[in-house]
């Protein structure tokens, strides 16, 4: 989007990950205050918000701390919604634009809801030639996934379209496979210049001997 496009009341589901745009992200829903949010999204066609936990848990306890997020996001769209038994929803759903919180709140039940911005989608930026190694060896592993289950295509953790040739696609998909601490995916995944977020990535694949 070239312009920032406000939403009020947008529902937020923090987790203890980070969605990015074009990812994948497969949930068990069971708590009340979600079940019927998801019901409400897929229903009407719209996104909630993934929100990264800085402190709390995703299931929320007797006696545990209140939940404190990040406040920029990413927007989920549910693609895929299943009832295996009552009070239980397994949904996939694709991460589409990130937002920036203004203010959020607490309903009674415990859903929390805010009002956030749209963040201007990254550049579409070509890999450059000294980072072409990083997207050949995303290819390599995405080749090597797909062998490995040949019959269940749509058990990839990346989704068609592959877009190998832009910074942007190449470094979501590195944050969302390597075994990164939650806060270094929220950095890279906030990060405006999508060039600067693959040369770091870039970076962590040399250190771990992975892309050269």
């Amino acid at each position: 989007m070239s312009k920032s496009l406000a939403l009020s009341a947008l529902p937020l589901f923090p987790l203890g990950t980070v969605l990015f745009p074009d990812g994948l992200l497969p949930l068990r829903i069971f708590e009340v205050r979600y079940l019927d949010m998801v019901q409400r999204c897929f229903q009407s066609g719209t996104p909630f918000g993934v929100v990264a936990l800085t402190r709390g848990a995703e299931v929320r306890q007797a006696g545990s701390d209140p939940e404190a997020f990040h406040p920029t996001g990413t927007l989920a769209r549910i693609t895929q919604v299943e009832t295996p038994q009552p009070g239980l929803l397994v949904i996939q759903c694709t991460g589409t634009e990130r937002f920036h919180l203004r203010s959020s709140h607490q309903l009674g039940h415990g859903l929390w809801v805010g009002d956030a911005e749209l963040i201007d989608a990254d550049l579409a930026v070509p890999v450059p030639d000294d980072l072409k190694h990083t997207a050949a060896a995303l290819q390599q592993l995405m080749e090597t996934l797909r062998e490995q289950q040949p019959s269940a295509p749509d058990g990839m953790p990346i989704q068609a379209p592959y877009r190998l040739d832009d910074c942007g696609w190449v470094a979501n998909r590195w944050c969302e496979l390597l075994p990164l601490p939650v806060s270094m995916k929220q950095r890279l995944m906030a990060l405006d210049n999508p060039l600067v977020r693959l040369e770091l990535i870039g970076d962590l694949l040399s250190q771990h001997h992975i892309a050269n």
